[in-house]
């Protein structure tokens, strides 16, 4: 399938050799003006304005559920208060929540929902060697082979609890994000990726911002923080894992 130039170009100005030392020190790094401006401008425009968005929620045991986009123009009022209503109580108590905008890119893809559409060429992007080969380099992991893949939208109200990836899907070896927020995001805005030691202290954040891609070995613990009414905008990305498998 022929690709079109300007929708994904790493920056050639990325020193490789230097993110792979910041990478093995921490085990989590974040790579600023990771593709050229014109690509990321591309893949922010598909995400803003061509992502039939669902959402995607989960309370304690309750999920993982996703709402396709018509299914959310059917439900009704009580039934989106009702959903709200089990999410914050999942929060307020010790079980594991979240609520987000989704696409499921890798799904989309395999059921074939818009053949050789954006997100499936940004998909074949992510699973080409340039870009895998990069990874690679990046975090010391040769055996990584492929690369799957949601859109993901946190707006005014939406979160990820913390948690750390162990025991999902086998083969996951490095999470990703790759931010592609509109404009510059505000530190009160939220949406912040989150790290957190034992006691459940921070040790390290990564702002939301425009082109940069977040890595980071699995397990880590980790959130999105919760994204106020007050923010003008949501945080919009790729996220997904490398695997190995």
């Amino acid at each position: 399938m022929s690709r079109p130039a300007a929708l994904f170009q790493l920056s050639p100005a990325l020193d490789r050799r230097a993110l792979a030392e910041r990478f093995a020190a921490d085990q989590r790094i974040q790579i600023r003006d990771v593709l050229t401006p014109g690509t990321a401008t591309e893949v922010q425009r598909v995400l803003a304005q061509h992502t039939p968005w669902a959402v995607a929620w989960q309370a304690g045991r309750d999920g993982p559920h996703v709402i396709r986009r018509e299914q959310l123009q059917r439900l009704t009022g009580a039934e989106n208060e009702a959903i709200g209503q089990k999410i914050r109580a999942a929060i307020q108590g010790d079980d594991y929540a979240f609520s987000y905008s989704s696409y499921p890119m890798l799904d989309a893809y395999l059921a074939r929902w818009n053949p050789g559409g954006p997100h499936d060429l940004l998909l074949e992007y992510l699973n080409a060697p340039e870009f895998l080969d990069f990874i690679r380099q990046v975090t010391g992991i040769p055996e990584l082979l492929k690369a799957d893949a949601q859109a993901t939208l946190y707006a005014p109200g939406q979160f990820l609890a913390e948690h750390d990836d162990h025991g999902g899907e086998e083969g996951r070896r490095v999470a990703y994000v790759l931010n592609m927020t509109l404009g510059k995001w505000r530190q009160d805005w939220g949406g912040y990726l989150l790290f957190f030691d034992d006691d459940g202290d921070i040790v390290a954040g990564f702002r939301p911002r425009f082109n940069a891609l977040n890595l980071f070995t699995v397990p880590q613990r980790h959130n999105v923080s919760y994204v106020p009414p007050f923010s003008p905008v949501g945080r919009y990305a790729i996220t997904g894992w490398f695997r190995d498998r």
